[in-house]
């Protein structure tokens, strides 16, 4: 199988980025990430995308600086199903953690569902260590738009800054 290699760049993401974010997930979602843009316009977040050449999305993930003090939380993490595996990840994971860094940030946490061990995977290989564990729950909307209360348990990881 022949190798195609494509330039990938890191960016703000902006309101005008959200009709192409269809493979993001639901309206809710969505509204999720709409919410996040917002948050970054006030300094409290950065809400990152990477793209290819069209400039479109093919990532988006965010790191916040409200909680907890001392220390940056990454957070709504999202590849395109169909890119996943390909490193693109491991790029936006380390933009945010850049973000961190100009900000004078020395440790970054996330959480990572018990569920999705593929993600957690991709974590304890970049560094990141368990520093805990906690009960997540968050609105889930279904395709037929009814909500339901996912209820998981989240493991909380850590990695120190360089």
């Amino acid at each position: 199988m022949a190798e195609v290699v494509v330039p990938l760049a890191v960016r703000d993401l902006t309101e005008a980025d959200l009709p192409a974010l269809g493979w993001y997930g639901t309206a809710t979602g969505l509204a999720g990430v709409a919410e996040a843009i917002q948050r970054a316009r006030r300094g409290e977040v950065d809400y990152l995308a990477v793209c290819p050449p069209s400039g479109l999305p093919v990532a988006v993930g965010g790191v916040d600086y409200t909680k907890p003090p001392d220390a940056a939380t990454i957070w709504q993490l999202s590849v395109q199903a169909e890119l996943r595996s390909c490193g693109i990840g491991t790029v936006l994971i380390e933009a945010l953690e850049q973000r961190a860094r100009g900000r004078g940030l020395r440790l970054v946490e996330l959480g990572v569902d018990d569920n999705r061990s593929r993600p957690r995977a991709l974590y304890e290989r970049l560094g990141y260590v368990v520093s805990g564990s906690e009960h997540g729950s968050w609105d889930e909307e279904a395709p037929d738009g009814t909500v339901a209360r996912y209820e998981t348990r989240i493991t909380l990881l850590r990695k120190q800054l360089t």
